[in-house]
């Protein structure tokens, strides 16, 4: 070749390379300016991640969920925030040259194009920096083929450019890893980290963050749930980089890369994990919208005025549709990134879970199944007839969807109850975990009908703050509340509320009378003779002290009688419950439907003086920079003069020292000053048990998710046997974690005056018997 040829050769290379060059710069200014292809508006790339899940924080620092759109479950978190160690492994491994280029390595760049582009080599390395890979994630659809996304490139590395400009190296690292989707709803670290190793993101271990790092490459491939051993190797291969990156030494990676793969798995559920009766309570709450009377069917007028009373009231219902940000639009609970700080104790709330599995599903569902076994109506009352055990489920199964999408099809009843008796394959609740069957939908039924249910809610007699919150057995198969949604008849839990408008009018708790059955004539002159099943001391003098000790039915009537019938519905509303009640006088054993919130709100006035305090789920919210945007206090009211509640803890405490729920002294062995009562309603279906310490007011209620689901017999259905119990539990855990700060030396601060208004030690029993005397307290003829 001659020189006057090569120097045309080169001639035409520069020539070549140039025009090339000026094209690659026209392309670069075209797509920068939108003319070519997608290029986000600058808003959107000083702000590219705008939607973050909202946090749920509890009391004592754990995150205990989030709220977030279906595929869109991600954490906000600060660099300072990671592990050193997860910053290091990504660096290594997806960019070593990240804090020396702009956007686009271009080194990089020309080895992949040469080895995997020319010369077809898997092993050759991408070209894609952190920074375009960022770029990715935020503005690129998937692709559809090969040709389209090479044509998808080139704006990447605009926008990789341009994202460099206005961000710092540290917050594209954050940037990157707080987008990242690594499967099973963990899109962040922060999620990423919660799922797999149950930890924070700047607590991750080495090997922890080079497993997540490892999962960046291709997440469904190093899956460490479902490929171990796979993502094991992809984990080495991150340490190795790390290694060769002077990030740690031969030793370390020898020895990390010989460690066993182990996760700790917690999936990313909103059914799962601690106080999932809670959260959803809380979300409804949130994003609850100003009631309209036409959203509500006719027979919710109830619902209708409590709802809106909470709209102009409660600071903390609607609370996303009542408050602006900036930029004048209302808060979005799942793409706001809120971290809203609740009052529950996640200790707590451990506590109660586990003591509703213990003795509901560890004690009291074994004795519900032996009972009803082998008998036609399981799992009902044996007072119903087989005709009525149909009508039920016939109820039951009209109000599932399977039993809507029949029925649009135009089957008939017969048709679709044939339907649901064919039997399937499917998945059904048990207390040790879910069960795979084959069991028709109407066996279904009837089998997840025999499961008792339970609610449980412990609060802060003072602030407010509500510890812990279970709305029912198990919210993957049970997701009616049973703390806020629901209300049942409350028997003789009643009672002290009757007990606190007689102390008003001017009873004292020495007060005397003839224990014999009362017969008192409503205001129509209808004759009402109250039952006192297994009555003792029949025809004695007794105090008042020792009818409510003993949860008398005929002391109570007899103050009933003292007492109008119109007054104590207005201090029953005072002391919080919200449903309309009928002013009669059976009222006073218990019959109206409460929540068990309305009840532990009540008692609360009991340890607080008089006062009563309405719960607090929520002490602040931030948004996704920490600004405190809202802030809660509670809610208090007078209900009792200081001296009427003095006398009601009087009688309370004497509840448990003698009385109906003596068994928390004698079969829980806690020693703290405590008050309470049982409650049972007729025919057994419904147990309850509200007590409190000067420091800690909680109820419980037990029974079958219909009133004809309960036990035969008064020994088992009993409050005393039912719901006492699980507060005997919580309360023993309680006491026993000693970081919680909970005395059983704590006293309640009485006058001198009042401590002992009968003369006598408040444990003194006036031949009182350890259960409920009155047995099922509001049977009446």
């Amino acid at each position: 070749m001659t020189s006057n040829a090569r120097k045309k050769i080169i001639i035409g290379f520069w020539v070549f390379y140039a025009a090339a060059a000026c094209v690659a710069v026209l392309l670069f200014i075209a797509i920068a300016n939108g003319s070519v292809g997608y290029m986000p508006p600058v808003e959107q790339l000083e702000n590219p991640i705008d939607k973050y899940a909202s946090q749920i924080i509890s009391s004592d620092g754990k995150t205990l969920s989030s709220y977030a759109h279906s595929k869109d479950n991600r954490l906000f978190v600060n660099y300072k925030d990671l592990s050193p160690e997860l910053v290091k492994a990504l660096i290594a491994t997806e960019d070593k040259r990240f804090t020396d280029h702009s956007g686009i390595d271009v080194a990089g760049l020309f080895r992949a194009i040469v080895k995997r582009g020319i010369l077809m080599q898997k092993s050759g390395g991408g070209g894609s920096t952190i920074t375009q890979q960022l770029a990715k994630q935020l503005f690129s659809p998937s692709a559809e083929s090969m040709v389209e996304r090479l044509f998808q490139k080139p704006i990447e590395w605009v926008i990789a450019v341009q994202l460099e400009r206005f961000y710092t190296k540290e917050e594209i690292i954050n940037l990157y890893l707080n987008k990242f989707d690594f499967l099973y709803n963990a899109v962040g670290i922060q999620s990423a980290a919660r799922v797999y190793f149950s930890t924070t993101p700047k607590a991750l271990k080495i090997e922890e963050a080079a497993t997540l790092v490892g999962m960046c490459k291709n997440p469904s491939y190093y899956n460490p749930i479902r490929h171990n051993e796979r993502t094991k190797g992809r984990r080495n291969v991150v340490l190795d980089q790390m290694y060769k990156a002077d990030y740690i030494t031969k030793q370390e990676r020898d020895s990390l890369s010989s460690l066993p793969l182990k996760v700790k798995f917690t999936p990313m559920d909103h059914k799962e994990g601690l106080a999932a009766y809670f959260r959803e309570y809380l979300r409804l709450t949130l994003t609850a919208k100003k009631p309209k009377r036409s959203n509500y069917a006719s027979w919710q007028s109830q619902k209708f005025s409590e709802d809106s009373l909470a709209w102009e009231t409660n600071p903390l219902y609607g609370w996303c549709n009542k408050n602006k940000k900036a930029n004048g639009d209302y808060y979005n609970l799942y793409d706001d990134g809120l971290r809203i700080y609740t009052t529950i104790d996640s200790r707590m709330q451990k506590y109660a879970e586990d003591a509703v599995r213990e003795h509901v599903g560890g004690t009291l569902q074994p004795m519900f199944f032996q009972e009803k076994a082998k008998r036609d109506y399981a799992p009902f009352s044996r007072d119903l007839r087989l005709g009525q055990v149909d009508t039920i489920l016939t109820r039951a199964m009209q109000q599932t969807d399977r039993y809507r999408a029949l029925k649009a099809n135009g089957l008939n009843l017969e048709e679709i109850k044939a339907e649901f008796k064919k039997p399937e394959e499917m998945r059904v609740f048990s207390w040790n975990g879910p069960i795979d069957t084959i069991m028709s939908p109407w066996d279904s039924i009837r089998y997840h009908k025999s499961f008792l249910r339970s609610a449980f809610m412990a609060m802060d007699p003072h602030s407010g703050h509500v510890k812990a919150y279970v709305g029912g057995i198990d919210y993957n198969d049970f997701q009616y509340d049973m703390v806020n949604g629901g209300r049942r008849q409350i028997g003789s839990t009643m009672k002290p509320f009757l007990y606190s408008l007689a102390m008003i009018d001017g009873f004292t708790p020495c007060d005397e009378m003839l224990h014999v059955q009362q017969q008192l004539r409503d205001e129509n002159g209808n004759l009402w003779v109250p039952r006192n099943a297994g009555a003792k001391r029949v025809g004695e003098t007794v105090t008042i002290k020792w009818g409510l000790q003993n949860s008398s039915n005929w002391v109570t009537a007899y103050l009933m009688g003292q007492l109008s019938p119109y007054t104590f519905v207005r201090l029953l509303h005072s002391f919080g419950l919200k449903n309309y009640i009928d002013p009669v006088i059976s009222v006073c054993l218990g019959t109206p439907d409460v929540s068990v919130g309305e009840m532990v709100t009540g008692y609360t006035t009991f340890a607080n003086k008089g006062i009563r305090v309405d719960p607090v789920y929520v002490t602040r919210i931030e948004d996704q920079f920490g600004n405190t945007i809202a802030s809660f206090t509670p809610t208090m009211s007078e209900v009792l003069t200081e001296e009427a509640s003095y006398k009601m803890l009087y009688m309370l405490r004497s509840v448990v020292d003698g009385g109906t729920a003596s068994r928390i002294r004698y079969r829980y062995n806690i020693t703290a000053q405590m008050g309470g009562k049982t409650g049972t309603t007729q025919n057994n279906s419904d147990g309850w048990y509200m007590g409190f310490t000067p420091s800690l007011v909680a109820g419980c209620w037990v029974g079958g998710e219909d009133r004809s689901i309960h036990f035969d017999r008064l020994n088992e259905g009993q409050g005393a046997s039912m719901a006492l119990p699980i507060y005997g539990l919580f309360m023993q855990k309680v006491y026993a974690d000693k970081s919680l700060g909970y005395l059983e030396s704590e006293v309640f601060e009485v006058p001198e005056k009042y401590s002992n208004p009968c003369g006598k030690p408040v444990s003194e029993q006036e031949n009182n018997t350890p259960e409920e005397s009155g047995g099922i307290d509001d049977i009446f003829k």
